[in-house]
């Protein structure tokens, strides 16, 4: 269930964005024994030093540039560190003193590389500017050796060899330089016929698998290609080429190699870092960047152990939640749209605006490879959706307002690994039209299709874009629901693709559609800002939600077909209860359009992606809240009958203390007036208030403050405040939390209250002054009885 009760605070979050101050220049280095120095420049002119495992600042100083540092490098012995800037200046810092030790001025343009000799007894320290031209400073003499110029574009990585006779330079010229330091003259030049972003020199040590097999100077590069490539510095041969995978953004813009530890680090366009084992290149793990705009999300295995997203890329990103370890999955050409799931969790299935679709597996050890592909739509494939009782077929919808039906071969099904021939291709089993174009004009966010907020179109209005956003199979897969930007929703049956009815009545395009899993309804979700049911036998609309302020994208069944739960482009999340039409709980952690909404297979986990980036997992933890609550009132009535035994027994510092643990200032109120009755009320109540601790007593202050405002319980809390005033400091009473705003709230209060009894007391001193001056008449004497009457 995910009744009422539920709350945001009742949800925990498992991924969450995290990020630096905006720098343009960020380097980190070991320093000492395992201690690590992180300086960032910022573009305030700054340079800080981190502690890094702290996330805090240790020094903060001025980067003296008159413009933001482009670039910065340590020395070996992490004591120097140099800045490059926009300047065309470079600076030399000490960074255990803490001062600067050299300014280097003659580099035009901005100064986007700086490297140390590896050597630290040569001193030497090279930059490159916008002249492609490399300089060589000396630290020592304080001035540039000499001038290096052979590249006729950027200068884009210095590397050395092992004894540091040999610098290599790499330029987006297309060539690498070998340079001979003694000499300081080109010795070679090498055409590697791609623009390098990033080149770092191989141990000299022979590594068949890398082509590597003499002990002369081999290095590899990292450019626009998207692959690793190993080169012979004496023959300018290429010895190795890494297999390219397919798809945009595989540009790489950085690579580094860590000899230490055996590893090769490059990072790709679309922010993915790729960790290679150094001697056989071979992936070791993946780690995805920056996101994007997050489109779809989807749980992935049997028992939910990973999630799949789809964001602004051709790549799919797998996650396993317990590691959050990453895989990056290519295949598509254009951005992925959308993701389907089948029922034993480990296929499934993406479109994309390459007009194709993709069947991907997960074996038990958590790889995903693609095992079938199909193609055949003549616009993007926006929507998709698997076969709900079996792995038999799956459905898709495009921009071409057709659907089509693609069975899955029992080849595909049989096989537990990827085929042997590469993927496995599909053919359409059905076509059908299911939704005419018609001209309509709607604002960016709420009309367009998600293919264009892929595409970041920025257009205000949009024509002709009636294509099909969401296709949705019934449980018994017999029925077949489609929703278009035409503001209908159409039910079909399976496999012909028969037209049964239309669903009419919302204003705009719909957004979703999605079949109940316990009743014969239909959910759709819609631009005009509700959610609307709809009985599968008269096409009639059977309640509707309205609440959300901007277009409903996403909506799912939860509960077990008791609840829905839907998400709009203001970044809310809305849990509604089917019977009564009542939104119980509004979910606020996203900043933008939420695309993505899918939830586990026990309804106790529900995964979320949208446009900020962000992919959330959201936990239902009703069960928890309701054990927590028993548990609370149970625990509330042991106390309130242990109190009331300490009462009759007369233990009032006892029963004083538990009453204010229980935070209910009417039983503490209970516990003093008990104590005020007992005949030595006055010695009892100073002897438990002065035992209590301090933060009890500054719980028995805010009390007080409550029953002040009584007339009837004003003198429990008179007689409470006197106690505090005679056996409390006034400096003590001063550093009680919240004392300032207690006296604040006493003081009027306490002020009638004694007006009130002055008044009584000179009413009561008037009428005994009367009494005492009252002048009552002599009464006469009784006449003697004579003795003879008696």
């Amino acid at each position: 269930m995910w009744p009422q009760g539920l709350c945001c605070g009742a949800w925990s979050r498992r991924t969450r964005r995290t990020s630096l101050p905006l720098t343009s220049a960020l380097t980190m280095r070991y320093m000492g024994q395992g201690q690590k120095v992180l300086v960032t420049a910022s573009r305030a002119l700054l340079l800080a030093q981190w502690a890094w495992r702290e996330g805090s600042v240790i020094r903060l100083w001025k980067a003296i540039h008159t413009a933001p540092v482009a670039t910065m490098a340590f020395d070996p012995t992490s004591t120097l560190l140099a800045t490059g800037g926009c300047d065309g200046a470079v600076r030399v810092w000490d960074i255990m003193r803490h001062y600067g030790t050299h300014h280097f001025r003659g580099s035009p343009g901005v100064v986007h590389l700086v490297a140390f000799h590896p050597d630290p007894a040569r001193l030497l320290l090279f930059s490159s500017a916008a002249d492609a031209t490399i300089r060589m400073w000396s630290l020592q003499e304080r001035s540039c050796l000499a001038m290096l110029t052979a590249h006729y574009s950027a200068v884009t990585s210095l590397t050395f060899s092992a004894d540091g006779h040999t610098m290599l330079s790499s330029g987006r010229d297309k060539i690498c330089i070998v340079w001979d330091l003694q000499s300081c003259q080109a010795t070679k030049t090498v055409p590697v016929f791609e623009s390098v972003e990033a080149a770092v020199t191989l141990p000299e040590e022979p590594a068949p698998e890398l082509g590597v097999k003499s002990t002369g100077l081999h290095f590899l590069t990292a450019g626009d290609q998207g692959m690793l490539r190993v080169w012979e510095a004496a023959s300018g041969q290429c010895v190795y080429t890494q297999p390219q995978l397919p798809g945009p953004g595989r540009e790489l813009t950085h690579c580094a190699l860590a000899r230490a530890a055996g590893l090769l680090l490059s990072v790709t366009a679309d922010h993915n870092l790729l960790l290679y084992e150094a001697c056989s290149l071979q992936l070791q793990k993946q780690f995805a960047g920056y996101s994007e705009e997050v489109l779809d999300v989807r749980f992935l295995g049997p028992e939910d152990s990973h999630v799949v997203v789809a964001s602004n890329s051709p790549c799919l990103k797998v996650f396993e939640l317990q590691t959050s370890a990453c895989q990056i999955l290519h295949g598509h050409t254009d951005i992925v749209l959308a993701l389907d799931v089948f029922r034993k969790g480990w296929l499934f299935a993406s479109c994309a605006k390459d007009q194709s679709i993709r069947i991907w597996r997960m074996n038990k050890a958590g790889k995903v490879a693609c095992v079938a592909q199909g193609s055949g739509h003549t616009h993007g494939v926006g929507t998709i959706c698997c076969s709900r009782l079996k792995e038999t077929f799956l459905v898709t919808g495009s921009q071409d307002c057709t659907v089509k039906l693609w069975p899955l071969p029992e080849a595909l099904l049989s096989k537990s690994t990827v085929p042997d021939g590469g993927p496995v291709l599909l053919q359409a089993q059905a076509t059908q039209r299911c939704h005419e174009k018609v001209t309509t004009h709607s604002t960016l966010g709420r009309g367009c299709s998600r293919a264009l907020a892929g595409m970041r179109v920025q257009a205000a209005a949009c024509s002709h874009q009636q294509d099909i956003n969401s296709v949705a199979v019934a449980p018994n897969d017999k029925l077949l629901a489609t929703g278009s930007q035409d503001r209908t929703a159409k039910l079909w049956a399976l496999p012909q693709c028969q037209l049964l009815g239309v669903f009419l009545g919302h204003r705009r395009g719909l957004w979703c559609v999605q079949f109940s899993p316990m009743d014969q309804v239909l959910a759709t979700a819609s631009a005009d800002g509700t959610v609307k049911l709809w009985a599968l036998q008269d096409f009639s609309c059977l309640k509707t939600f309205e609440g959300h302020d901007a277009s409903v994208l996403k909506v799912a069944f939860v509960s077990r077909g008791t609840q829905l739960l839907s998400s709009g482009s203001d970044g809310l999340l809305k849990l509604w209860t089917i019977k009564n039409n009542e939104c119980v709980r509004t979910l606020d952690a996203h900043e933008d359009k939420v695309w993505g909404l899918h939830c586990s297979r026990l309804d106790d986990h529900a995964l979320t992606g949208a446009s900020d980036s962000c992919v959330i997992l959201w936990k239902d933890v009703t069960e928890v809240e309701q054990a927590e609550e028993q548990a609370k009132r149970e625990e509330q009535v042991v106390k309130q009958q242990e109190l009331d035994n300490l009462l009759q027994e007369k233990r009032y510092l006892r029963a004083l203390g538990l009453a204010i643990s229980l935070d209910r200032p009417h039983t503490v109120l209970t516990v003093i007036q008990a104590i005020r009755r007992d005949p030595e009320a006055c010695e009892k109540l100073e002897a438990t208030v002065f035992q209590l601790r301090r933060d009890q007593k500054e719980a028995l202050l805010r009390f007080c403050v409550t029953w002040n405002t009584n007339s009837r319980h004003c003198h429990e809390a008179q007689a409470v405040l006197g106690v505090l005033l005679r056996h409390e400091a006034p400096e003590e009473l001063l550093a009680y939390e919240g004392v300032r705003a207690s006296l604040e709230a006493l003081l009027p209060y306490t002020e009638r209250h004694f007006q009130r009894l002055s008044r009584t007391l000179q009413a009561a001193t008037f009428l005994d002054f009367l009494w005492h001056n009252m002048k009552l008449p002599t009464l006469p004497a009784a006449p003697p009885v004579p003795p003879s009457t008696l």
